[in-house]
């Protein structure tokens, strides 16, 4: 995360990608965090996927993201806009390669 503006923690369900996210280390560096698993959270990413990556201020770790894969292309424009590293923390435990909106294809566009 030195250097990199979006990190991806992936792997198997229940394996403690939240849990590692969410140490105090992160939190103490003005690291925000917000989880899909929140139907709040997840009804605002979906309905505006731009305006929500764009309301975002600081830092920010994104739980369970495979539920919205709306959101990659945002983050592409954000990072495009605002090239910071540890910008985006993400985690998720499906191949995000393998989500139905987010083909090969789409993978390249939105981060080359």
């Amino acid at each position: 995360m030195a250097d990199t503006p979006a990190v991806l923690v992936n792997g198997a369900r229940q394996t403690g990608k939240s849990t590692l996210v969410q140490l105090p280390e992160l939190q103490e560096q003005g690291r925000q965090y917000l989880t899909f698993d929140d139907p709040g959270v997840l009804t605002a990413a979906k309905q505006d996927p731009k305006g929500f990556i764009a309301g975002l201020t600081a830092p920010v770790t994104l739980d369970e993201v495979q539920h919205v894969p709306e959101l990659f292309p945002a983050i592409k424009m954000a990072i495009h806009r605002k090239r910071e590293p540890g910008r985006f923390l993400l985690t998720g435990w499906a191949n995000v390669l393998l989500l139905p909106k987010l083909t090969p294809a789409c993978w390249r566009t939105c981060w080359d």
